[in-house]
């Protein structure tokens, strides 16, 4: 489950474009806290606590403890608007997450035991469809990374969704197929020579075609 951190706010009484550069100039980045069938709340946070927060992994999927004014209220990160210069945070969403309530989320994918697939210790290479998967979760146990075993794996290997054994409460969104997270493909040289191979036979074949053809026409001029 993904950790929860601790972030600090303060309540914005005064709101616009004036009050907003002068909390960007005071090192201060303007924010709102909406949703929970709650009303949209107005603040600003410390732009270097905050930064710190974005380098870490799973950014949209970590739930934060905003405290404002001494209240806490349990969020996520929804948007992130930035400079498009300097690419300094200019605006922050985040979205209240209330008590029991199941939410959306993109969580990173993670591969595990590499060295005990087959496929991959003979050369194959390991062919990454989807880096995220989009997940509905508990509010209470997003998970920080899906795990995906590659033991046992053989080149020609798919790795499908219903192969994946995800945390209790949490679904994809998407139920309508099994798709596909990776594979394992063959490696570059082995393709290569199957493909020059497929290639020769086909030249083979085209120049036999090619002399019954001369031949056909030699024994009708006789």
């Amino acid at each position: 489950m993904a950790e929860t951190t601790i972030l600090n706010g303060n309540l914005r009484t005064n709101t616009g474009k004036g009050f907003a550069r002068a909390s960007r100039r005071a090192g201060r980045i303007p924010a709102i806290i909406y949703g929970d069938k709650q009303d949209t709340i107005s603040i600003d946070i410390e732009e270097r606590e905050y930064k710190k927060i974005m380098t870490q992994s799973g950014i949209f999927s970590r739930l934060l403890d905003l405290n404002v004014d001494g209240k806490s209220n349990i969020v996520l990160t929804r948007d992130i608007q930035f400079h498009p210069v300097s690419e300094n945070p200019l605006h922050v969403d985040f979205l209240r997450i209330g008590k029991g309530s199941t939410i959306t989320v993109s969580i990173p994918v993670s591969f595990i035991n590499e060295e005990l697939s087959p496929g991959l210790k003979t050369g194959g290479v390991l062919n990454t469809v989807r880096f995220e998967l989009e997940l509905e979760c508990p509010a209470d146990n997003i998970p920080e990374k899906i795990e995906i075993n590659l033991e046992g794996l053989v080149v020609g290997d798919s790795i499908k969704i219903s192969t994946v054994e995800l945390p209790d409460g949490v679904k994809p969104t998407i139920t309508d197929r099994d798709f596909t997270i990776a594979t394992i493909a063959a490696p570059t040289k082995m393709a290569d020579v199957s493909t020059e191979s497929s290639e020769e036979t086909d030249e083979e074949e085209a120049e036999a075609v090619a002399t019954n053809e001369e031949d056909k026409d030699t024994n009708t001029e006789n």
